[in-house]
Parts: structure tokens; C-alpha cells; sequence
């Protein structure tokens, strides 16, 4: 196996080089401004280039990944916001391997992946783009020629594995599960070659630490880090590791059970108390209280590193058609392949076949053979009000029956 390549960093780049100006279609941290962290994951053949996402500093990577492809040329698997940066760094890889020749797009529904793929195709205007079939966005269900897709190069990616760019370097599998509103779409793409599978959302895994492109500006780690309001936190490696386990929760839960909130009114009080009333520290207001065993809850999550399916995805979509995600892990599952990237979180995850399909032993009758990928109950709470909330007001269906094998 090749070992992955240390990540190049640009701490003397221009700023100007970050900007993002069209963070307005998704009003997203850190909004204008965008760094690019590209590290070398398998020798001349993989890349992946981080960049963060997230909402009151719950923050976590959101990755592109790059193949060399055989003949020559690359693949773009998810793009990025296309800064300055970012496309000089894709155009370095260009230089050596050739031009970019495909670009795909892995889902259906997230205008958090879909709001860059058409400024970065035109950045590359003689790449061919591939989207997963059934394209809807929320809240506003936009045509993709509205975000810029080129229309003369922009195709539904093909039913049939002969017709699809690179035929015998990849395979893919679509998973497509409607959800009356709108459909869940991942395609997950195997570069045989690398045996490395390319996933959007499907599963992922938490790192202890906070990944590299976190640690550019390690402000956000160190908001999460506090008790309360009127803490300083100092800057330093327990603190940043402290900080980005609590947003792990934040991101994966929503509201994990080892963490409160507390009324307005002490938020208030704290807040006034506080010693950074500015802007970037929300002028004070700190509305949460962990308990004690919040550490508990983490290792928990993270399980050594082990790959898991997101909360969200357990509860609200994939339940819908388990049967249908199973024989789309189960065709996954037959592959041959040792690491997956996933769009989040951390990459790349060491997995073979056999521990990627045991993720998703939860739609099972019979989990207890997979326990260790299963995550503690007590911190659905939150996610299923909400699952149950979505069903009164019909906005969600109830789940499909779970499938015994």
C-alpha cells in the first residue's frame, strides 16, 4: 500500500487567492474566504483538496477528490469551491498529468456540493461533466444551467457502466432512493486501479485530531473548547484537539445527549460578562453547557476510527428503502478496494469490503454480529424528535419495515 504524502500548505498566499464570491448562494462559514489544503494520497494517482463548511463554527472538511487517469488527463470526483488557490493547485497536478477531462457530480440533492461544479467547469472548459441522475435541490428547486452547469457538456451519468468516461478504470454504483419531495442520490466510484472507492455522504469516520485544514485558523476549535462564556482559552494542542471533538458531536447529533442548553437569559448574563464581545465571537453568547462525561460520548462516535453512516442517514433516508441501500452496499461490498475518501470527516479511511458493508448492519434485524457499528442510542434522541416532527407536519414518510436477511 502506498502511505499517504504529507498535505502542502500556503501559509504566504495571497488572501485575495481564497476568495469565494459567490458564497451568497450558500451562505456557509467561512464564507468568502476559502483555503485549500491538497495532499497526495496514493503516488501520482490520488489527491484530495480540503476545504471547510459549517454553521456557528461547526465546522468540517468538505473534500474533492483527483485521479490521474491512465490515458492520461484527470477526473474530478466532487468539486470544490473554484478559488484562486484551489485551481492553481488542480492546474500544478495539470501541468504533470494532463488536462482535466471529466468532472463528476456524486449527488442529487446538497447544493453544498452542487453550488461549485459549474464556476469549476469553466475553469476547465474542455472537461465533460457527469451528474447523478434525479438533480433537485432545497429550498429552491434550481435547473442546473441556474448554477452555471454547462449545458452542451453536462450529462446525466449513464445506466450503462460501457457508456460511462474511463469504462474499465471504474466501476460505479447509484444509489437512488426516492423520497417523495425529492430523491437521495450517492454514486460511489471505484478507481480499480488504486483500489481506492470514492463516496459523498454514505459513511465516514472522525478523526481524534483536527484535520490539517481546521488548524489554518483554529479559531472556531477554540470557540467549541469552552465551558462557558467567560472562559480564555489558550491556543494549544489540547485545547484544539478539546475543541474539535466537541464539534464532531455538534455536526454528527446535532444535539448530543452530553450537551445542554441553557436559556437566554443566562446566555445573556454570561454573554455580558464575557471578554470578547465582538462580532467573530457572536458578541458574547455561548448557549451551551457540556456534562462532564461529554469525552465519553466522543470515543463512543469515533470508535478507534472505525467507518460508520451518519445519524441523519440511519434515521431519516436510509430507513425509506433498506433494502434497496443493502443491495447497493452489497454490489459495493464485491469489490476489491482498501480505502474509501469519503466528502467529510476524515480520508482516507484504511476499510476493506467487508467492514464498508457491516456499516450499515443498523437496517438489519440481526446487528449483533456488527455491534462494534453501531452508535449509542442515548444520542439519537435529538434526531428522532426531529424525525418525528418532520412525520406530523408531512414532511417525511415513516421508515420502511427494517429487512432480515
Amino acid at each position: 500500500m502506498v502511505q499517504p504524502q504529507e498535505q502542502r500548505m500556503y501559509p504566504k498566499a495571497d488572501p485575495k487567492d481564497w476568495s469565494w464570491p459567490f458564497w451568497p448562494a450558500v451562505p456557509l462559514y467561512p464564507y468568502g474566504k476559502r483555503r485549500t489544503l491538497c495532499r497526495e494520497i496514493v503516488r501520482d494517482t490520488i489527491w484530495t483538496f480540503d476545504q471547510l463548511q459549517g454553521i456557528l463554527y461547526t465546522i468540517v472538511p468538505i473534500r474533492m477528490t483527483v485521479v490521474n487517469l491512465a490515458a492520461g488527463g484527470l477526473l474530478i470526483y466532487a468539486p470544490v469551491a473554484p478559488t484562486t488557490e484551489c485551481i492553481r493547485l488542480v492546474n500544478e497536478l495539470v501541468a504533470k498529468y494532463g488536462e482535466v477531462k471529466y468532472i463528476i457530480l456524486p449527488t442529487s440533492s446538497g447544493l453544498e456540493h452542487k453550488v461549485f461544479v459549474g464556476p469549476f467547469a469553466k475553469c476547465f472548459p474542455k472537461a465533460q461533466v457527469f451528474v447523478a441522475p434525479h438533480q433537485w435541490s432545497f429550498p429552491f428547486n434550481l435547473p442546473l444551467s441556474w448554477l452555471g452547469f454547462p449545458k452542451k457538456r453536462t450529462q446525466t451519468l449513464p445506466e450503462d457502466l460501457s457508456l460511462a468516461p474511463c469504462f474499465g478504470e471504474f466501476d460505479y454504483a447509484v444509489l437512488d432512493i426516492n423520497l417523495g419531495r425529492g430523491s437521495f442520490v450517492e454514486v460511489a466510484v471505484l478507481h480499480k486501479r488504486s483500489r481506492t472507492l470514492l463516496v459523498t455522504d454514505a459513511v465516514v469516520s472522525v478523526p481524534e485530531n483536527p484535520p490539517a485544514i481546521l488548524q489554518l485558523d483554529p479559531y472556531p476549535l477554540l470557540f467549541h473548547a469552552r465551558d462557558n462564556a467567560r472562559q480564555v482559552i489558550d491556543n494549544n494542542e489540547a485545547n484544539r484537539r478539546k475543541g474539535w471533538q466537541r464539534i464532531s458531536l455538534f455536526a454528527i447529533y446535532f444535539r448530543p445527549s452530553a450537551l445542554e442548553t441553557i436559556s437566554f437569559g443566562q446566555a445573556l448574563k454570561n454573554a455580558i460578562k464575557a471578554p470578547d464581545h465582538s462580532a467573530k465571537a457572536y458578541f458574547g453568547l455561548f448557549p451551551f453547557r457540556w456534562q462532564e462525561d461529554w469525552k465519553q460520548s466522543f470515543d463512543a462516535l469515533r470508535g478507534q476510527g472505525r467507518p460508520f453512516v451518519a445519524p441523519i442517514l440511519q434515521t431519516l433516508i436510509f430507513p425509506q428503502a433498506p433494502r434497496q441501500v443493502l443491495d447497493w452496499a452489497d454490489k459495493i461490498a464485491t469489490w476489491d478496494f482498501e480505502r474509501i475518501i469519503p466528502c467529510h470527516f476524515d480520508a482516507p479511511i484504511e476499510v476493506n469490503p467487508h467492514q464498508f458493508r457491516s456499516c450499515f448492519a443498523f437496517l438489519e434485524k440481526k446487528p449483533s454480529e456488527n455491534e462494534s457499528y453501531l452508535l449509542p442510542e442515548e444520542d439519537f434522541k435529538f434526531i428522532r424528535e426531529l424525525e418525528a416532527n418532520l412525520i406530523r407536519y408531512g414532511i417525511a414518510t415513516r421508515p420502511t419495515s427494517q429487512t432480515t436477511l
